[in-house]
């Protein structure tokens, strides 16, 4: 199997950053990096919660791509930190337009993966004309049954071990509804609580995202900064089912029959399983699904990696 270093471009840096102001509250930081007059691209993490990563500069050709970051809502550099009130998808929808007025861009490829694939979506439903190409990986379409599959029944089958940690945080009487039993710690007043809820919400979630598990995946539940943003950001969305209709996507899925979309998911991705992309695919025929038959749910997994880079490639000489 490629290292992921041989399957990515080169480490570069940004050249233009900042802070922008989306409401009375809330500020979103954002960074471009590659070609300063090339083609926009705007990459959207996953969580909600994750913020940004330098790495996801690294699967766009910075010799043609104009490559736009931010850190959505309470995470990562945005402020104020693992703040949820006036979070929602909705509210990172408009950010993301406010973004693309501030930086001058008419139209660009939007990038997502797992959450941000469901995101990606949402944004082009309500702006299809802003997007020229959708490219999402792990695609997670943030229905009842699949939060459910990930966080009180389903996953744990394959992955025992790891989910035991996660509920057993949990009493007994409680663990009914793991989910809703998680966001009452994750926004105690009590930090203790808030800290220990976040490290098991993070680890259970970090322990099932590779195909070949990795111990130093896990090392980031005990990294607070990005622990607790991380697991206090998503237990509110879902809990709240993202401030959204069940089935929203697929329901509004015609709303992007005149975007392209490219599709790749890990064959044994457990977090955001193979079935939601199928759906998607079936529901919007036009799009290439690509699933990888060695994969999971990371990006950071050279053979998803391989294919995102690819299909980015693509794109620039077409």
């Amino acid at each position: 199997m490629a290292d992921l270093d041989d399957v990515l471009h080169p480490r570069i840096e940004p050249h233009l950053e900042g802070m922008l102001e989306v409401s009375d509250l809330h500020s979103v930081a954002w960074e471009v990096s590659g070609h300063p007059e090339g083609a926009p691209v705007l990459v959207i993490h996953g969580g909600p919660g994750g913020g940004s990563q330098p790495d996801y500069r690294r699967y766009f050709d910075p010799a043609h791509w104009r490559i736009v970051q931010f850190d959505q809502r309470g995470c990562g550099r945005s402020t104020p930190w693992a703040e949820l009130e006036d979070n929602t998808t909705l509210a990172s929808v408009s950010d993301i337009e406010r973004l693309r007025e501030h930086l001058g861009i008419e139209r660009w490829v939007v990038f997502g993966g797992s959450w941000g694939s469901s995101l990606s979506l949402i944004y082009a439903q309500h702006h299809p004309e802003r997007v020229q190409h959708l490219v999402l990986r792990g695609i997670f379409l943030c229905r009842e049954s699949e939060f459910a599959w990930f966080y009180q029944e389903g996953a744990s089958h394959i992955f025992p071990d790891a989910f035991e940690g996660y509920r057993n945080h949990i009493p007994e009487p409680e663990r009914g509804d793991l989910m809703r039993a998680y966001h009452a710690r994750l926004t105690s007043a009590d930090e203790t609580v808030r800290h220990a809820a976040a490290r098991e919400w993070t680890r259970w979630e970090m322990a099932t995202s590779y195909l070949i598990p990795k111990a130093s995946a896990e090392l980031k539940a005990d990294d607070l900064q990005f622990a607790v943003a991380f697991a206090r950001i998503e237990c509110h969305y879902f809990t709240n089912g993202i401030f959204m209709p069940d089935n929203f996507i697929l329901d509004h899925v015609s709303r992007l029959t005149n975007i392209p979309i490219d599709i790749v998911q890990g064959r044994y991705d457990v977090v955001c399983p193979a079935r939601s992309a199928w759906d998607l695919h079936t529901a919007a025929p036009h799009s290439r699904l690509h699933i990888i038959g060695d994969a999971g749910h990371s990006m950071t997994e050279p053979p998803i990696a391989a294919k995102l880079v690819a299909i980015m490639n693509g794109l620039q000489e077409g």
